[in-house]
């Protein structure tokens, strides 16, 4: 196995990691607790924003390897990542769909050699169902123990939600065992993690911009409500504040050179999708029209966006000022795997400004970014047999779509095809 040094007072992988968990060692109670009073008077509302540990909240990939790696990852000219949310795996008390994605992507670290992913960033949805510090053993580090590489996460949903016993107190606060565990001001051993070694990460906040060599990765944080995400108060509509609006402002204008000088791509990661045709959750346009706006302001608009949330792989192509960006949900890492709409046609389907590229994917799986100074490609790989996968390379001279092929196409930059469906 290529080991990721760190150097840097930090353990990520097992040295000796034993065989997939076949049960959970604590059973997962938590659908109980949808029933407790305190969710069941506040299930509407959001919770507070948690401020950055540090100002600006913003953390470089070398604050976490070692320069030799980091030194590796430049002289190859091209970074990999992984990303995949909802990973948690909650129901019928079965381990076996997030160890599979798991250990698909340990097989990528372990086989790939120096090209191998550099680390994961999650999307959000930890650990279900309410975020509780007890469960992050069986569905975060357990699982994720032979994964030798840093990880990097947005809360979900799910990473935020409180309960209780009486309306007006929550057993717990808040993203709690989420800030102990991603957010520590020093890399240490979480309580959460049993017996296992995996450093905590010292995300500098809950959002945060990750720059690595040749992609920086803005992490937003969309609350507590199962739809839809927010990030904001939406002009005096919800009763939280802007502070992330002035974030993502702020470090798109400073990304924006960089970005301008082909040194980077700018990816935006949020745990809502803007865009989803699923069957439960859907998209959120007021998170979306709020990225949007700081885009303008910023003008600077990422070369991708992912999400999870929904429980499937979608891929939407925005078509915005003369740029195509792909808008990627993958949202089936372990807890669940949900059919779309009904009824919805085959794709391409073409509404406003984006089209749906191809059929979603229901089926367990993740993502693996790619950068390098002339493109950005993201492949979906699933780790059920038989499920065809999917890639889209962004070339980011241009700012338009290089290729839409099947998984396995690697970086073969070949012309895109579009086929919009009038509706």
């Amino acid at each position: 196995m290529t080991r990721q040094t760190s150097g840097k007072g930090r353990l990520f992988a097992e040295p000796r990691p034993g065989s997939d968990e076949a049960t959970f060692q604590i059973d997962n109670t938590s659908d109980a607790y949808y029933a407790s009073p305190y969710y069941q008077a506040h299930k509407n509302d959001l919770q507070p924003i948690h401020p950055p540990r540090l100002t600006p909240s913003r953390m470089n990939l070398s604050d976490v390897l070692d320069a030799a790696a980091i030194s590796a990852i430049v002289k190859r000219n091209r970074i990999a990542f992984h990303a995949a949310g909802d990973m948690g795996a909650a129901k019928r008390d079965d381990p076996s769909t997030e160890a599979s994605v798991a250990d698909m992507m340990v097989a990528d670290v372990s086989g790939g050699g120096g090209a191998a992913p550099s680390f994961l960033f999650h999307l959000g949805d930890v650990v279900y169902n309410f975020g509780e510090a007890k469960y992050y053993y069986d569905q975060f580090y357990e699982p994720l123990r032979a994964y030798d590489r840093p990880i990097f996460a947005v809360p979900g949903n799910h990473d935020g939600m409180v309960f209780g016993a009486t309306s007006d107190r929550p057993a717990n606060t808040t993203l709690e065992a989420f800030l102990r565990n991603f957010c520590a001001p020093s890399p240490t051993r979480s309580p959460d993690a049993g017996t296992l070694v995996r450093s905590t990460m010292t995300q500098p906040g809950i959002y945060f911009c990750l720059d690595a060599p040749f992609v920086s990765i803005i992490g937003l944080y969309s609350n507590v409500l199962d739809g839809p995400g927010v990030i904001s108060s939406q002009g005096g509509h919800y009763p939280i504040s802007d502070e992330q609006l002035a974030f993502l402002i702020s470090e798109l204008t400073r990304l924006k050179p960089q970005r301008a000088a082909g040194k980077r791509a700018v990816i935006i990661a949020i745990h809502h999708p803007p865009l989803s045709a699923d069957a439960k959750h859907g998209g959120s346009s007021g998170a979306s029209a709020d990225i949007d706006a700081c885009c303008t302001k910023a003008g600077l608009w990422p070369d991708a966006v992912l999400s999870g949330h929904a429980h499937l792989y979608q891929r939407f192509t925005r078509r915005i000022g003369g740029r195509e960006i792909p808008y990627v949900v993958s949202g089936s890492g372990g807890f669940a795997a949900t059919a779309p709409q009904q009824r919805l046609p085959k794709a391409p389907v073409t509404v406003g400004d984006h089209t749906l590229e191809k059929d979603p994917i229901v089926a367990f799986g993740y993502l693996t970014v790619t950068a390098d100074p002339g493109f950005l490609t993201i492949e979906f790989k699933s780790s059920q047999k038989g499920v065809a996968g999917d890639s889209v390379v962004v070339d980011l001279k241009k700012g338009t779509l290089k290729q839409e092929a099947s998984a396995g196409a690697g970086r073969a930059h070949a012309k895109a095809k579009h086929r919009p469906v009038k509706r």
